[in-house]
């Protein structure tokens, strides 16, 4: 195994069995035809699981809405790509030339991809336990730490409420733009409440990223206005 692959598993605190599958997991599709995807997609269920378990057991009297917007807060982009730099994931990341020049191994999406790879990785090589210490590895701590009422709903939850309580038309979402390769594309959304004549751009590497974004601009705009109802 090379001496990248085998640092990252002191920092995993995880053994392969099949030292194929972390490789697998760290090659991004720009790389070669044995890449990650698949891994990811494993890796997403594994990790959704994971940290519902997590939170079953640390907010027992929480109802199904509140755990499903913290798990929300938890598997989003963002939390994901922290993670990946705490691993230092980018250190082993393997990478098409083109891309690393361009530099994809600091890119939120594709270190965020590549976790949820390696998590799919643990999961066929030492079973759903192992995939789980390492989920509390790597987000057992701000669980046990983080009261429930200091994680936020999400952006669009959170604006269509704002809209609901004032009676306002909720707001409208619309692709603007996309760009970048088909496995690395970057959405470009508008959201917009006509009524209020408010509406922002926000960038994501889904759509539901980008609307996510867009609607956050959206209730930062007015919120701060005070001559909106």
């Amino acid at each position: 195994m090379e001496p990248r692959l085998l640092a990252l598993q002191q920092r995993l605190g995880y053994t392969f069995q099949q030292p194929g599958l972390l490789a697998r997991a760290l090659t991004h599709r720009s790389h070669g035809a044995d890449h990650n995807e698949r891994l990811e997609f494993l890796g997403d269920s594994v990790l959704s699981l994971a940290v519902s378990h997590l939170l079953y057991e640390r907010f027992a009297g929480s109802d199904e809405g509140d755990l499903t917007r913290v798990r929300a807060h938890l598997v989003r982009e963002d939390s994901l790509h922290k993670a990946a730099l705490v691993l230092r994931l980018n250190e082993a990341l393997r990478l098409s030339e083109g891309e690393a020049k361009g530099g994809g191994a600091q890119r939120a999406s594709i270190l965020a991809d590549a976790l949820e790879a390696v998590l799919g990785a643990v999961y066929l090589d030492g079973g759903l336990e192992a995939a789980f210490r390492l989920v509390g590895q790597l987000f057992g701590e701000v669980i046990a730490v983080t009261p429930l009422d200091t994680w936020r709903k999400d952006a669009k939850t959170e604006l269509q409420e704002w809209l609901q309580a004032r009676r306002v038309a909720v707001p409208t979402y619309r692709i603007v733009s996309t760009r970048g390769q088909a496995h690395a594309q970057v959405f470009e959304v508008e959201c917009a409440v006509p009524a209020l004549e408010v509406s922002a751009l926000g960038e994501g590497r889904s759509r539901r990223a980008g609307e996510q974004e867009a609607a956050r601009k959206v209730l930062e705009l007015l919120q701060s206005a005070p001559t909106h109802p």
